[in-house]
């Protein structure tokens, strides 16, 4: 059975956001995705991340916790923070809703990372923090003649 694992906690700085990504990103590599799906995983990370920088810890800094679990081909990434939570989720998962406007957020957090992942889980209370559980699956590419199906159907 393919299973590993990973924690990493860092600070809420807008500089940590990319290394989260890259982490998640070299984290998975050993599943050989295809970019598509590194990049769908990459944004979906970079969603939640943010949210926590900005939404749930504002103007302070605290920590964020990133998860990530391998079994077999699917890929769990859990992100929360001990934040201010959010109020109501299901608002907050509305496309265009943001409890920011003044900051020029496009309010599409949520809907980017449901789209980009194929399931997506958010917790949260109210002065306690929220945590954020997203799954992908990643598909197995048959090998032809020592290249991948996908670089054989591309060219």
């Amino acid at each position: 059975m393919n299973k590993n694992e990973m924690k990493i906690e860092f600070l809420s700085k807008s500089s940590n956001e990319a290394f989260a990504r890259i982490a998640v990103a070299a984290f998975i590599s050993g599943l050989d995705p295809t970019i598509e799906e590194i990049s769908d995983i990459k944004t979906a990370v970079s969603e939640a991340v943010t949210n926590s920088i900005v939404h749930g810890y504002e103007d302070k800094v605290g920590i964020i916790i990133l998860k990530c679990k391998i079994i077999e081909r699917d890929v769990y990434i859990e992100i929360s923070d001990n934040g201010k939570g959010i109020e109501n989720v299901e608002i907050a998962k509305q496309p265009l809703y943001t409890s920011k406007p003044n900051l020029e957020r496009s309010g599409m957090g949520f809907t980017i990372m449901e789209s980009f992942m194929d399931k997506l889980d958010v917790e949260s209370i109210i002065g306690v923090g929220t945590k954020i559980t997203m799954k992908k699956t990643i598909k197995e590419i048959k090998k032809v003649e020592g290249i991948s199906l996908e670089e054989a159907l591309i060219g």
